[in-house]
């Protein structure tokens, strides 16, 4: 007698109730499903880089990929041309002089990064202050560990940056990690070494790990800088870099973090147990990458200078006000007073002129009077944006 077939009552982790679907995975399905429909959405959600590495690393890859011998598995620590290649790159823009060997750890995407530092530093129940608005994986990653995530306010009249003084009357006790940001996402305020020296200083004094998340300091931005430059700095400080935005190379995921041997090395050990090292040939065309010159990024900023200004009378047109200040791959605005929330208008953006973009309130509760604008489009799907935009809030008005 064949058995009625029945549903397993099988549950899943109770961690996956302290996080959701990560919000740009749950929308672009709603987008392609727009899409599919004949909708045309544009997307200026998302910071992808639409625009191509340097010429060079695809020409190595090209070469390399062709090899015998170049398709096994790699060292969980990288090929020692990364290694060398991101200390080369630290030494030549930041100043700063790393140990290739034991201060460097090539990753798979800074994202990935920040989820193997929370969980080789954090215990469930340890404290980690986040940022509010800040990238929603800080918090996520700090959830699926168990720990306790504590907000810590940044607020546009204090220019995006901590408000130390509010930090020191907070009760710290079990907070092992504060996750920082600059220059900042979402908001695009820009780093400066008074800040990094504000934070090491916080980070040494109430012994919390400072890490720095540093993907977009190459983005309309003179002049790059890096938290580790700080003397000290490295006693208490992770930095995580990108190539993902600096070099157009987000489909790689190629990323490292660099801090002092002993932090490095107890983040190789939850790295080498999850994941193993990525592709030879992928390994060797970043290292290429890294070598760019000074001209390489200007030209990449010329292009989103020229979209930047777009953006801003996207904005306009939404009736929102932003810093000129900015830096980065995105433009983050005010909304308008009568506007019910960042939301709301991103939903009328999406419903009604069929673009994307992306309210505040993804990356915190201070977000939410914002929204934000990306720059990974050409020129000509940022001006259809415009002239969308212009036409529902033509609507609006009559």
């Amino acid at each position: 007698m064949q058995k009625e077939n029945r549903a397993c009552d099988v549950r899943p982790a109770e961690r996956l109730a302290t996080v959701s679907e990560y919000y740009f995975s749950k929308k672009l399905g709603e987008v392609a499903e727009m899409n599919a429909a004949g909708k045309n959405v544009i997307n200026l959600g998302v910071g992808s880089p639409d625009l191509p590495p340097p010429r060079q690393a695809v020409d190595v890859f090209c070469r390399e990929v062709k090899k015998d011998g170049v398709h096994g598995y790699q060292p969980y620590t990288g090929l020692p041309a990364l290694r060398e290649g991101f200390a080369g790159w630290y030494r030549t823009w930041f100043g700063v002089t790393l140990d290739p060997k034991t201060e460097i750890q090539p990753l798979i995407g800074s994202k990935e990064g920040i989820l193997h530092i929370s969980l080789a530093f954090l215990n469930p129940g340890d404290g980690v202050l986040l940022p509010d608005p800040g990238y929603p994986t800080y918090r996520s990653a700090s959830a699926l560990t168990g720990a306790r995530g504590i907000y810590y306010t940044l607020k546009e009249a204090n220019g995006w940056q901590p408000d130390f003084d509010a930090l020191e009357r907070m009760d710290l006790r079990g907070v092992k990690l504060m996750w920082t940001n600059y220059p900042h996402m979402p908001t695009g305020a820009p780093a400066s070494m008074e800040l990094f020296e504000r934070l090491v200083d916080f980070g040494r004094r109430s012994g919390i790990v400072i890490c720095h998340d540093n993907p977009y300091s190459f983005i309309l931005n003179d002049r790059p800088l890096s938290i580790l430059s700080v003397p000290g700095a490295r006693e208490i400080c992770i930095e995580l870099n990108s190539m993902s935005k600096a070099h157009n190379m987000p489909g790689w995921r190629m990323a490292m973090l660099a801090s002092n041997a002993r932090f490095v090395q107890w983040v190789l050990k939850v790295k080498s147990n999850v994941d193993s090292g990525q592709f030879a040939p992928m390994q060797s065309a970043a290292a290429e990458a890294l070598k760019a010159p000074r001209e390489w990024y200007e030209e990449i900023n010329r292009t989103y200078r020229s979209r930047r200004e777009l953006a801003g009378r996207i904005m306009q047109a939404m009736g929102c006000r932003y810093d000129e200040r900015q830096v980065g791959m995105f433009l983050w605005g005010r909304i308008p007073d009568a506007e019910k929330s960042g939301e709301s208008l991103a939903d009328r953006m999406l419903y009604e002129a069929n673009v994307f973009v992306t309210p505040g309130s993804v990356f915190g509760r201070a977000g939410d009077r914002y929204v934000r604008l990306s720059l990974c489009c050409p020129a000509e799907t940022l001006t259809e944006a415009l002239n969308r935009t212009r036409r529902i809030t033509m609507n609006d008005e009559r």
